[in-house]
């Protein structure tokens, strides 16, 4: 029997019934791909992006804190020598101009930068952190070099129950100690990483990820990112290009930067996406030398940093 024959033998109520079933079904079905659609186009990562001081040499602040918002940020990593001298100069002018001048450029201290401290010496660099509300403190990862495996493991887990003391300064000041894998360092690779995110005892010891280096396999990069998931605290959107090591032309040096290189970020923001990232951003490379401005005025660092930007939100 078709449909039509068995509606002219029901009841006038049943097919109403019937009617309205339908179309309340219909309608529930497309509020949930309405919805589903909306959560997808909610769900897109919103970058937090931090500016690194030392990107402008040894600029002074007073220049510098006016990029910040131009360059798409809303605070400022400063880095000491040999980077740059930002750090150095927060001691000169003193902490009351330091804050003034942030409050001027409505720019907040985000991090402070700390590599030849180490980390088990920021005691001094955390209370100051605390006064300014900053709660990012990125530094290196002391300890052997080149292990692997079980060796690997277990130094890892030494390191973490050094940083035991020096995280409950942590967690006392609302600093989070976020560890670098730099080269040349205990936590430099991928396991490395790995092994520093399942057994750290506090959120207070995080990640900063330098895509930098690791391995230029985007896909890689991408899995290891979704592994690592929330303990990565600082994001840094920074390639290998051809290196950092040795002069090179500037167009080459420039190969670090996001969109510039090889490296195709798009598996890095998925992953970043995939885990709702809710860390720092900060574009990011190194001239040669250290301590001189990627490029060679204000405005054309703070371009280059929006050219970038523009390549990273093109991604989300």
């Amino acid at each position: 029997m078709d449909k039509h024959n068995e509606d002219d033998q029901m009841p006038r109520h049943q097919i109403q019934r019937r009617h309205f079933c339908a179309a309340t079904t219909a309608t529930l079905a497309g509020s949930l791909l309405m919805q589903s659609a909306f959560a997808q186009h909610a769900k897109a990562l919103k970058f937090k992006y931090m500016l690194g001081s030392c990107m402008y040499g040894e600029g002074s602040l007073e220049e510098i804190l006016p990029e910040v918002r131009k360059a798409g940020a809303t605070a400022i990593d400063i880095w000491p020598r040999v980077h740059g001298n930002q750090r150095e100069q927060v001691d000169a002018m003193g902490e009351e101009r330091f804050r003034g001048l942030l409050h001027q450029h409505q720019v907040t201290l985000g991090c402070i930068t700390q590599y030849k401290l180490g980390p088990f010496g920021l005691q001094d660099e955390m209370r100051l952190a605390q006064r300014f509300a900053c709660h990012t403190i990125v530094t290196g990862g002391k300890g052997p070099k080149g292990l692997k495996g079980a060796e690997l493991k277990s130094a890892v887990g030494k390191f973490v129950e050094q940083m035991k003391p020096h995280l409950e300064i942590a967690e006392a000041t609302g600093v989070t100690i976020a560890i670098e894998n730099h080269g040349n360092n205990l936590i430099e690779s991928p396991d490395s990483l790995k092994w520093l995110a399942e057994l750290r005892p506090s959120k207070h010891l995080a990640i900063a990820f330098a895509p930098y280096h690791l391995p230029q396999d985007a896909d890689s990069l991408g899995q290891l990112i979704k592994t690592l998931g929330d303990s990565i605290a600082v994001f840094y959107a920074w390639q290998h290009g051809m290196g950092c090591m040795n002069k090179l032309p500037k167009e080459q040096e420039l190969l670090q930067m996001p969109g510039r290189g090889d490296l195709d970020f798009t598996p890095l923001i998925k992953a970043l996406t995939e885990i709702d990232y809710q860390g720092w951003t900060e574009i990011f490379m190194h001239p040669v030398p250290r301590g001189v401005p990627i490029l060679e005025t204000t405005d054309q660092v703070t371009a280059e940093i929006n050219r970038a930007r523009d390549y990273l939100e093109a991604l989300r």
